[in-house]
């Protein structure tokens, strides 16, 4: 199988239960709730994405012949020589790997998985849920989207962007997840859906509030 990826680099991740990690980013093209063309927006499933996930014209993106070849691509991308490397056993500074998009999951297969955890990495994922995750992610973080069908109802995280139109936070609490976290939607009324969140969150104690600190930190 071949990969489309979008981009590949080296950050923190900046949202949820994992904020301030140090991970490799591997961007794919491609989602089946949006095509990613502005002319599309008003009529797509998910209408606030704030990615660019078309083509593969990324920092470290293009199209991978091989899973071998993808592999080798995000091991790269994480530093060569860390002040504390890996232990047999596994440590704090263990490499991490989160795959997003896009829709990850239209692309990620077993081959993957187990080509990245031989080279020892953890790997999370960030899907939409409109597609089942395969077995051997070490972390599944759902953001499911209002008016889809929400095929994984289990993992490590949910994360709802809030508000979403007729969407109940409440609705998805019964869902086999460790974490429940809202974040607010980006965009014009950023602030307000801030304010609306911290309300929520402090109302509902079983949510947790998630912010995008990359945005505010200037990284990727």
């Amino acid at each position: 199988m071949s990969y489309a990826v979008k981009e590949i680099f080296y950050t923190l991740q900046g949202e949820g239960a994992h904020a301030g990690r140090p991970a490799v980013f591997c961007r794919f093209s491609g989602c089946n709730l949006w095509s990613g063309r502005e002319s599309d927006r008003a009529t797509a499933a998910c209408r606030f994405c704030d990615t660019d996930f078309v083509g593969v014209d990324g920092v470290g993106g293009g199209k991978f012949a091989s899973v071998e070849e993808l592999a080798a691509a995000i091991d790269r991308a994480w530093p060569a020589n860390p002040v504390h490397p890996d232990s047999e056993s596994g440590s704090r500074s263990r490499k991490f790997v989160v795959c997003t998009g896009g829709e990850p999951l239209l692309q990620i297969d077993a081959a993957l998985i187990d080509a990245l955890h031989s080279l020892h990495f953890e790997i999370a994922v960030e899907t939409n849920g409109t597609v089942k995750a395969p077995s051997g992610i070490d972390w599944i973080c759902v953001s499911p989207k209002a008016g889809t069908e929400l095929i994984q109802q289990s993992g490590d995280e949910l994360k709802l962007v809030f508000p979403q139109a007729d969407f109940d936070p409440a609705e998805l609490l019964g869902l086999s997840f460790r974490n429940f976290f809202l974040q607010p939607m980006d965009g014009p009324n950023q602030i307000l859906n801030t304010q609306l969140a911290v309300r929520y969150c402090m109302e509902d104690p079983a949510w947790r509030l998630s912010l995008q600190t990359h945005k505010f930190l200037g990284i990727p």
